[in-house]
């Protein structure tokens, strides 16, 4: 049957319009903000490119070499040439505490946090969680100026535990419901502490919260050794005390030791530090490797204490972002010092500088290690902000490269929470959480602190806006 000539005619007029139609270029996306001509550090090789990156609603959804033209392709530019860009920081280990009458000045922290580049922070536990979930909410919405939080909210520790707001645990039943609690805040780690906890409750902690996909990180009892926490499914170490404990040749029968109570904490010091063993530790440290455990050093704060009797600190700059009632948390462990005999002291010292090695060689090894300051309160003179920068450089000292140390902030902090799809290098769809320096932190890590802008999810915060940020943060005591 032959097609009717009406009808042929009213097709081939309709294909030459869906033939117009379908070869007209689609509508150039309108982004929200263009950085035009920076230097973009590859967090993961070193590599530096100049790019130009855009971004669209608080993410990165664009990487354009710098020959293309930005100007008809977005709201905003900035000229950002000569600067460096990277992920925004991460503070892998900071704390929210000291009761309701200090919640405001850890509120205020937030700015020193910010103002630093710091765009992400880990709080590992404090008796503020109601407030910081308040805080949390509103930096997500927009509404105050803030670092992302991820928080463990409350410890989990033994009977009688030493910081308040922790959730005792005695058996099996306190166990599960300290974790259904925990789940129901919702955190984002449980952070485990070891004041008062038994070793058979702090390995049964963690086996229950991996059970449940939860991920731990926490202090470990002198009672149990490393080895049984890594293989109870630990996925943090907090400090490096732990670590040295493993390391030694004579963790068992020292274990023993502080299971009779023969040795405390700090009498098992320099027996761990005397019979610590390179093969011994190597073997560790492959283990912990294998089973991604990660490190957080801390060796900032580490020296800080160390030295509190030959340091002034009532003249640093920081001390005037910190209240009255922060600064009377100080005086426990300038008290320790002050009233410590000449061998207690030199004994932490030769720790801190034992810890310092200890570090590097952990890095050699390929272990996962986080930047984390510890600052908040009761943490004397380690200031909110700032000591991350101190921590890095402290790791650089230590012999790791600037590259390294680098990573240990968001690329291995967002990692460890399992947030790497959403964060911790510069990419496509991720996050637009950067911080532009003005000078290359890979030359020399202090670079770390030159900086020309923070963007936290899209929202630009120029120097002068960090600046008045910090001043705003100044305290009138």
């Amino acid at each position: 049957m032959s097609i009717p000539s009406h009808f042929k005619r009213y097709s081939f007029v309709l294909f030459i319009l869906l033939s117009i139609f379908s070869c007209k270029e689609k509508p150039a996306i309108l982004y929200d903000v263009v950085i035009s001509n920076v230097n973009l550090i590859n967090v993961e090789t070193g590599e530096i490119n100049n790019l130009n990156i855009y971004l669209k609603e608080g993410r990165i959804a664009l990487l354009q070499p710098n020959a293309a033209n930005p100007a008809s392709k977005s709201k905003q530019i900035i000229d950002a040439k000569g600067t460096y860009a990277l992920p925004g920081f991460w503070d892998n280990h900071v704390h929210f505490r000291g009761g309701d009458s200090l919640a405001a000045a850890n509120k205020n922290f937030l700015k020193l946090f910010l103002a630093n580049g710091i765009t992400t922070v880990r709080d590992a536990g404090g008796d503020l969680t109601p407030d910081v979930l308040k805080w949390k909410s509103a930096i997500h919405d927009g509404k105050l100026d803030g670092p992302t939080i991820f928080t463990s909210g409350p410890k989990i520790d033994g009977p009688g535990a030493t910081w308040a707001g922790s959730l005792e645990v005695e058996n099996e039943m306190d166990i599960e419901q300290a974790l259904d609690s925990l789940q129901q805040i919702p955190v984002d780690f449980v952070k485990l502490y070891d004041s008062k906890i038994s070793g058979e409750n702090y390995v049964k902690t963690i086996q229950a919260a991996a059970k449940r996909g939860m991920i731990t990180s926490g202090h470990m009892p002198f009672t149990v050794t490393l080895n049984e926490t890594i293989d109870a499914g630990i996925n943090g170490v907090e400090h490096l005390y732990y670590i040295m404990k493993g390391a030694s040749a004579d963790e068992i029968s020292i274990t023993e030791q502080l299971k009779t109570k023969e040795l405390g904490f700090w009498g098992a010091m320099p027996l761990l530090q005397q019979s610590y063993s390179d093969s011994v530790a190597q073997t560790l440290f492959q283990k912990l490797k294998a089973n991604d455990v990660f490190v957080i050093p801390t060796l900032h704060i580490r020296h800080t204490l160390s030295y509190l009797d030959e340091v002034d600190h009532s003249k640093d700059d920081y001390i005037n972002y910190i209240s009255d009632g922060i600064q009377k948390t100080y005086q426990g462990r300038i008290d320790r010092v002050k009233f410590a005999d000449a061998k207690t002291v030199a004994d932490r010292k030769a720790l801190d500088q034992f810890f310092v090695k200890l570090a590097k060689s952990l890095n050699e090894a390929g272990v996962f290690l986080l930047a984390g300051s510890d600052s908040g309160a009761f943490n004397s003179y380690t200031y909110p902000g700032i000591s991350l920068h101190k921590e890095m450089e402290a790791m650089v000292a230590a012999g790791i490269s600037p590259l390294e140390a680098l990573q240990t902030s968001a690329y291995n902090g967002s990692r460890f929470l399992k947030k790497d799809s959403d964060y911790g290098t510069v990419a496509v769809g991720k996050k637009a959480d950067l911080v532009l320096l003005n000078s290359n932190p890979l030359e020399h890590i202090q670079n770390t602190q030159d900086i020309f802008m923070v963007i936290k999810e899209g929202e630009i915060y120029t120097k002068q806006t960090l600046d008045s940020l910090l001043n705003s943060a100044i305290i009138k005591n």
